[in-house]
């Protein structure tokens, strides 16, 4: 374990932490955004692969960086119009995005913010958050925690958990871009996504409330296929959606005190690497990064274009304080916010 000072923003010392696994996993993890800057795991035929997306300088994570590795939250994804009753009391949130609904807290979400690293091992990193009554307009003052860690032979374990001191919304999200080869972007990957069901958007890719089958769409990951998809008039078909999960294939997860399901499969042929993604979430955001243009160089000089990773991300389903049939995201005081996502790798 080794714990390095980045630099600063806006005042605020930013520490790093080095994390490595008995079987040579290693993952960098940084107080700005608690985001994961690095991560690398033993690959089929041995040496290291890069399976994340990153920047090599801290100053430009304020400023390029697409919520790359961090913690999205108080509210990860998208609520309509920034607006939601709790408790018979509208509360209002930053319209970042189209200057019409709010996306990930509004501008300055968890991710975008600096964190305290309160406790690191050889293999494990914990970083906490306060959030004050009133951030970004959520009520009620929020503590959080967020543990990285490294078990087994390659896998990286990411808790989230919370408590409040007044009725409030909470959903939060690990945002990484994945790649598990040095290709220029993730489309002939293929994914596998447990879930026989979407929920469909309307032009700002807010959800109508209603559910929709995958089958026979171009949302019908249930069989490994690759990303890439061909569409009707000869363009790319783009995803940024979210999936219910069948969470048929559970795990206990003590950590959690709940199970976790197996949510999705990500591969590489060019480096026989996989990914298998378990969680606790209802629901998994699936983004292809067809909007990822960097302006500065990745890790390694590397050039960050569209689709040059994907964010899947276990959550809840967007814009869920408006949709009150949906998985409730409500956290009450006495109440303890959890979230388990493993991420593992192997042949």
């Amino acid at each position: 374990m080794t714990k390095s000072l980045l630099g600063s923003i806006a005042g605020a010392p930013i520490h790093e932490v080095l994390l490595r696994s008995p079987a040579g996993a290693q993952a960098r993890i940084m107080e700005w955004g608690a985001v994961l800057r690095d991560l690398e795991v033993p690959k089929p035929g041995g040496g290291l692969q890069r399976v994340v997306l990153g920047l090599p300088n801290l100053a430009d994570y304020p400023v390029h960086s697409p919520h790359m590795g961090a913690i999205a939250g108080r509210y990860a994804n998208r609520i309509g119009h920034g607006r939601f009753t709790l408790d018979g009391a509208t509360h209002q949130l930053p319209l970042n995005q189209d200057g019409r609904h709010s996306l990930h807290g509004g501008g300055q979400g968890f991710g975008k913010r600096p964190w305290t690293l309160v406790h690191h091992d050889e293999t494990s990193a914990t970083l906490a958050l306060v959030s004050p009554d009133g951030d970004a307009g959520y009520p009620g003052t929020l503590q959080l925690w967020c543990c990285y860690s490294l078990i087994g032979a390659a896998t990286l374990r990411i808790a989230l958990s919370a408590t409040t001191e007044a009725a409030t919304v909470v959903n939060l999200a690990h945002h990484s871009y994945f790649r598990l080869d040095d290709g220029p972007d993730i489309l002939d990957h293929t994914l596998e996504v447990r879930a026989n069901l979407m929920t469909p958007v309307d032009a700002d890719s807010i959800p109508d409330g209603s559910l929709a089958p995958v089958a026979g769409t171009p949302f019908d990951f249930r069989r490994a296929r690759p990303i890439r998809f061909a569409a009707a008039d000869g363009g790319r078909f783009r995803y940024d959606h979210n999936f219910m999960l069948r969470r048929e294939r559970r795990e206990p997860c003590p950590a959690a005190g709940r199970e976790l399901a197996h949510a999705a499969t990500l591969r590489s042929a060019r480096t026989g690497l996989a990914m298998e993604l378990w969680t606790t979430e209802p629901a998994l955001q699936v983004y292809d990064g067809f909007k990822l243009d960097t302006a500065v160089a990745g890790l390694d000089g590397a050039a960050y274009g569209p689709c040059a990773g994907i964010a899947l991300e276990p959550q809840h389903v967007p814009d869920s304080p408006n949709l009150p049939h949906m998985p409730n995201t409500v956290l009450r005081p006495g109440e303890v916010y959890r979230q388990v996502s493993e991420y593992r790798f192997g042949a």
